[in-house]
């Protein structure tokens, strides 16, 4: 004979169904007989097509490259790796990490004769296009009113097919004291358009990924492009007073892992050290 749900189970489905409201996550699904309703296995259909989508979907270079003149981001260069097409990106994740000749010499030719740029942004394509098409231009703005005005920038490099370590070569060529790389990451069943940041000092071919620091989940539904913007600005300031980024750069900025608007939950103060960098790179990423 069937028995009744305890009060306890009761409790414990309230309890989750209560907490969907904070968080995109899949809990507190129900069932029907020994499997899920109809409507959870739609959706969960429809986050897998969209995150094949995400992958493969090619990023708008020309939209992308007139968005960031139209806000006074003037200097962009384009960059390839040496992955011909999405399909070799995917099976060879090295050739996403060199830059192809043709590349190589535009860099080269744009290199700064006489001032050394302090900081080069490379936007990189990763493993979500959707997610530098929606959040690119936005968290670059973001990032720049965050910085210290006195910061010498150098040219936006926009790269497709592109990892991480590709910034490592960009900024090399260039001649910049630091990069920041700008990338999709690997979309998940409930964020194909996240963002990470990858901060590295003296970038050049070779660098590790213990050489860099890390702030992921970039969107608004995530970690919040102003709070991603902060948080950027505080690791430039300090990689520059020390000299390092990676596993000698802690973040003790105080600022929070999500937004303060969308979180239930009671953020850190000022003076408290949010957690310490960096965080490992989304391994499909790099």
């Amino acid at each position: 004979m069937a028995h009744e749900p305890s009060e306890a189970v009761h409790a414990v489905h309230g309890t989750l169904t209560a907490l969907r409201r904070w968080t995109p996550a899949r809990i507190a699904l129900g069932r029907t007989g020994s499997s899920l309703p109809t409507q959870e296995v739609l959706t969960f259909s429809a986050a897998h097509a969209q995150a094949r989508d995400a992958v493969h979907t090619a990023l708008d270079v020309d939209a992308l490259c007139q968005a960031l003149r139209r806000q006074a981001w003037p200097d962009v260069i384009l960059a390839h790796s040496r992955a011909r097409d999405r399909h070799e990106y995917l099976l060879r994740p090295d050739l996403g990490r060199r830059l192809d000749e043709a590349s190589r010499e535009r860099l080269l030719q744009s290199r700064p004769q006489r001032a050394v740029a302090d900081l080069v942004f490379v936007i990189g394509d990763g493993l979500s296009a959707l997610g530098i098409q929606r959040h690119a231009v936005p968290l670059l703005d973001a990032i720049r009113a965050a910085l210290d005005p006195g910061l010498a920038l150098g040219p936006v490099v926009v790269a497709r097919q592109a990892r991480v370590a590709l910034g490592d070569e960009i900024g090399e060529l260039l001649g910049a004291r630091m990069v920041a790389v700008l990338i999709g990451e690997r979309p998940g069943l409930s964020s194909p358009d996240s963002v990470g940041i990858y901060l590295t000092m003296g970038p050049r071919v070779g660098c590790v990924d213990a050489q860099r620091n890390c702030i992921s989940n970039v969107r608004p539904q995530g970690q919040d492009l102003p709070t991603a913007a902060r948080r950027l600005a505080w690791l430039v300031r300090e990689a520059l007073r020390i000299g390092k980024t990676g596993v000698d750069l802690k973040d003790h900025s105080g600022l929070p892992l999500i937004g303060a608007a969308r979180s239930p939950m009671a953020l850190p103060d000022a003076d408290d050290p949010a957690p310490a960098t960096p965080a490992p790179p989304h391994p499909a990423a790099r």
